[in-house]
């Protein structure tokens, strides 16, 4: 039997019929009740509703330009990684033996979506697989990535704050969504609000093709976010978050019931599921790993999360403990921790200027884009969720500065729909941060274009590179210690020796990402300083 259709769902109840699709204008495209559009903060607007196969395939037609796009970007960025076509040929075979046992994993309601959606994907990247197994594929790159880290970078900082934490005692979530994959990517944000013939409306903040969730919430107030946690490299594919992640946002309605979801199922990799409840009150932590389950609960009213586990099942994992002693986690966790001290009665407003934060601990300036930041400046998204009301804001590019558009469930999914519309309530909008407008920001985005530049030049080894440019580079980012080592290894091949050891002591003056990175310096300089003798 080939893979395609041994891997596909049972669609025999369904009806397979491609829905017609109304194109109203480029930011507009409707079919029956559902419709895409964009709205005036350059987020899509989906809404869908029906039966798996159906969602599917409306999502396919209603999005058809932007699956293209989205897919290109994404396989682009592993030619990026990996250019050599002999390794690309190896990296496929490997996904390919790899995901073999993926369609076990994955419930059959998110395998017929998956396949509706994947009728309107590209025949372009069939050398990968077919479209139908590619989107199973696609579904589980999160977990792939995060667990080989080198495919993406994952940094995620999330809160939940109740009682007298907040301004009127309800609930109230603030996450950051720090997966990157290369600016494009993030191009095309999607606010995704689905109405499914079974289970609860839920929406989701997105992107095109992910039918995963990685924030969210439904209409009976229970959240879900996800933020990574140190795995190993697992031998074979299993359930991935993103699609555990839905299955709990479709069909639990409060703590137990999302404990109980997870519970059941296998997983490849290791995750943090932020859950709140409107019905609780409250919001714990679930942290799944291929090996154990534990929960996380607070006795008082403010929880936080980074990249690391606090459960007892996971207070000896040596690698759980390596990872706090290692990487940013912990220095993210302590600087949230921090900023909520700072402030009391906490409202979105409050929220959002934390989850913009650019700072190290006490304020000190770290450099912008620094991982040990909450804002990273490369976030796909942040949200903020307030689960008594049912309402969310999500943020606008770029990055978390932009506006964060707000959104009530009660109306979205209440018997007054406004059909073909935005559903953004301007009066809850919060404004774009005033950071947008200042020289820093502009020197930064400069800074990202010359970084790539830099890179390019240390990667092929171009031995006629202008060293005149490393001091306006600097100044462009002064306090990020990458930009010092970065101009180090520069001058240590031109054996400028004495400039580099200034740039690698520099460097080791700043905020320094991980431990690896700090080692990776102080070779750097050790190295140099042999040449200087």
């Amino acid at each position: 039997m080939r893979k395609s259709v041994r891997h596909r769902p049972d669609l025999e109840s369904y009806n397979n019929t491609p829905p017609e699709v109304k194109k109203h204008h480029d930011s507009l495209f409707t079919s029956d009740e559902n419709y895409l559009l964009k709205n005036k903060y350059g987020q899509w607007e989906l809404y869908v509703e029906g039966d798996p196969l159906e969602r599917g395939l409306v999502i396919g037609a209603l999005a058809d330009s932007l699956l293209l796009k989205q897919e290109k970007v994404f396989f682009d960025k592993i030619s990026d990684i990996v250019p050599s076509e002999k390794k690309q040929k190896r990296l496929r075979k490997f996904i390919q033996f790899y995901n073999r046992k993926l369609y076990l994993h994955v419930p059959e309601e998110y395998k017929a979506e998956i396949y509706g959606m994947t009728r309107y994907s590209s025949e372009e990247h069939n050398d990968i697989a077919p479209p139908y197994i590619r989107g199973l594929y696609l579904h589980a790159a999160h977990d792939i990535g995060h667990a080989l880290e080198d495919l993406m970078m994952v940094g995620c900082t999330s809160t939940a704050l109740w009682g007298d934490q907040t301004a009127d005692g309800e609930l109230l979530i603030g996450r950051n969504f720090d997966f990157y994959a290369g600016d494009e990517f993030a191009e095309e944000k999607v606010v995704a609000f689905f109405k499914p013939d079974s289970g609860i409306p839920f929406m989701s903040v997105t992107w095109p093709g992910m039918l995963g969730v990685v924030s969210g919430m439904n209409y009976e107030g229970l959240t879900i976010t996800m933020n990574a946690g140190k795995s190993s490299i697992p031998l074979k594919a299993k359930k991935p978050i993103s699609i555990l992640a839905r299955e709990i946002l479709q069909y639990a309605s409060n703590i137990e019931e999302a404990i109980e979801i997870a519970k059941g199922s296998e997983v490849f990799v290791s995750e943090s599921l932020m859950i709140g409840s409107a019905k609780d009150g409250k919001a714990v932590l679930i942290e799944i790993s291929p090996d154990e389950m534990g929960v996380f609960e607070v006795s008082n009213t403010r929880l936080v999360c980074s990249n690391h586990f606090q459960s007892q099942p996971y207070a000896d994992d040596k690698r759980n403990i390596k990872h706090i002693n290692e990487s940013h986690s912990q220095f993210r966790y302590n600087r949230m921790t921090e900023l909520l001290n700072d402030t009391t009665k906490f409202t979105p407003i409050s929220l959002a200027k934390i989850l913009r934060d650019k700072k190290g601990l006490d304020d000190d300036s770290i450099g912008y884009g620094n991982e040990k930041a909450l804002n990273q400046m490369l976030a796909h998204h942040a949200v903020i969720f307030k689960p008594e009301q049912l309402k969310v804001w999500v943020s606008s590019s770029p990055y978390q500065l932009g506006e964060f558009t707000a959104y009530d469930l009660n109306e979205i999914f209440g018997e007054k729909k406004t059909e073909y519309e935005s559903h953004l309530i301007d009066s809850l909008t919060i404004p774009e941060d005033d950071f947008l407008h200042t020289k820093a920001y502009e020197n930064y985005e400069k800074y990202r274009v010359v970084d790539r530049i830099i890179d390019k030049a240390i990667e092929s080894e171009d031995e006629n590179f202008d060293l005149g440019q490393l001091e306006a580079y600097r100044e462009l980012n002064p306090n990020h210690w990458v930009v010092h080592y970065k101009s180090g290894l520069l001058y240590y091949r031109a054996e400028k020796y004495s400039e580099a050891k200034s740039a690698f002591e520099r460097a080791l003056q700043k905020e320094i990402t991980t431990l690896t990175d700090c080692s990776k310096v102080q070779e750097a300089l050790e190295k140099t300083n042999k040449k200087l003798k």
